[in-house]
């Protein structure tokens, strides 16, 4: 009898391990790209709209375009550092054809074929096209290599595990692509597609479930900082609802708010791909993130007495 209950147990554990190695299993990495004249153009837009630099620029130094990583990330699962994307071929993505890069954006997946954590919103750029993908892969090529690699990620168990974001990917990742509505106009579309795509502004102003997964019914509604600092703002009518095109679009440019203050934090970094964009993209993102309808995002803490 006991023999015939530790064989199904046995049995049991191994079909649960064949499961779950099946259900985390990356996809593949080899995708059939046809040949193609790239847009230098299109794929700096493409990074000023991604923000790129904002997380793997070298910290504490002047030049943007240094994307040496190395920026730490805090998080409810750890302290995540921005890796090395630059061309260098030993330290960065230099050796990396360009199906390893459009797998790791839109699919978060890396060359060796394990999961990206989701720190890299890759659950934003999923959505995105194949062909800005590649523009943006071409003009990173033309950025100066940087050498050497930042720390490992500092991740307690379980969450330093890779396999198990592919659990994490079966539940919150959605690799739909982009659709235009075209009951709305072209400039309204664009912004639809750089706020959602590589915009990833929901990636930060949402708030997060126990699993860190985004809380759908309330996008773009705001919520705790996720590095611990403070509270992120509510984008949607419901926090700016006297904040006009003309206002959003200035603050894409400048960082300003409409009543003179300046932006601070993390959104600098922003604010400074978001100022070298065309000034007709920051008035397609103006145009749709004042149309967002407004959304009750979860309550403020209470402020301690002073």
């Amino acid at each position: 009898m006991l023999r015939r209950v530790l064989i199904s147990l046995c049995t049991l554990g191994i079909a649960a391990f064949v499961l779950y190695w099946w259900l985390t299993m990356p996809p593949s990495t080899l995708l059939a790209l046809a040949p193609r004249t790239p847009d230098l153009a299109n794929g700096e837009e493409v990074f000023n709209a991604g923000g790129c630099s904002s997380c793997h620029a070298v910290p504490n130094q002047p030049d943007r375009l240094k994307l040496g990583g190395g920026l730490p990330l805090a998080s409810p699962f750890g302290t995540f550092y921005a890796p090395n994307i630059s061309p260098d071929p030993a330290d960065g993505i230099g050796r990396w054809s360009e199906s390893d890069f459009v797998s790791a954006v839109l699919r978060g997946v890396s060359p060796a074929g394990a999961h990206y954590f989701p720190a890299f919103p890759y659950t934003s750029y999923g959505h995105a096209k194949v062909e800005d993908v590649r523009d943006l892969f071409a003009y990173m090529k033309t950025l100066p290599p940087v050498s050497g690699k930042p720390r490992d990620h500092d991740l307690p168990l379980p969450f330093n595990i890779r396999r198990n974001v592919g659990i994490w990917k079966l539940l919150f990742f959605d690799t739909t692509p982009f659709t235009p509505d075209p009951s709305r106009s072209a400039q309204w579309n664009r912004g639809a597609y750089l706020v959602n795509t590589f915009g990833h502004c929901a990636e930060c102003h949402s708030p997060r479930n126990l699993l860190g997964g985004l809380i759908r019914a309330q996008r773009f509604a705001g919520g705790p900082d996720p590095e611990g600092h403070g509270f992120v703002p509510n984008i949607t009518q419901k926090g700016l609802a006297d904040w006009s095109e003309s206002d959003f679009g200035y603050f894409l440019e400048s960082g300003q708010l409409p009543d003179g203050d300046s932006v601070g934090g993390g959104m600098t970094r922003v604010i400074r791909n978001t100022s070298q964009l065309s000034a007709e993209d920051r008035a397609a993102m103006a145009a749709y993130l004042k149309s967002l309808p407004p959304v009750e995002g979860p309550p403020k803490p209470a402020k301690p007495a002073g």
